[in-house]
């Protein structure tokens, strides 16, 4: 089974996919989007899956560190509830807590330049997210 995950921001939507045995994540694109036009990166999303035949998107869910859902997850709550209600596409809610620390860390450790870092992270993170989500089926 074929899975697609996305990190959302207010103006970016990372994206990557798993293959089609649903075992390891990579890094497809980042969808840029006028900021907070959601409907842009909704609309997006359910082309992108319909394109690589995903039934499931993994979704990060910014949590704080404690827990509690703010603001950032009332809006991947909504991006979730929107593609349900215009498609037959299943999203999951993953927890994303430091995955952008990570992948900074990575890039990093991995001597990626600044500006290709800022241009990758969101795509990057996706693959954190859609890998964890994918790592936990597997157990």
């Amino acid at each position: 089974m074929k899975y697609v995950g996305l990190d959302l921001g207010s103006k970016t939507l990372g994206i990557a996919v798993s293959d089609a045995l649903g075992i390891l994540a990579r890094a497809v694109e980042t969808y840029r989007f006028e900021e907070n036009h959601y409907e842009d990166a909704v609309s997006y999303a359910i082309s992108f899956c319909r394109k690589e035949g995903a039934q499931t998107i993994v979704l990060g869910y910014p949590k704080h560190m404690n827990g509690d859902a703010g603001v950032r997850a009332k809006i991947s709550e909504d991006f979730k509830a929107k593609i349900e209600a215009n498609s037959d596409i299943n999203v999951v809610l993953q927890d994303e807590r430091l995955t952008t620390v990570l992948v900074d860390k990575a890039m990093i450790g991995g001597h990626v330049r600044r500006k290709e870092r800022k241009e990758k992270k969101d795509e990057m993170a996706a693959v954190v997210i859609l890998q964890n989500y994918l790592d936990q089926l597997a157990f």
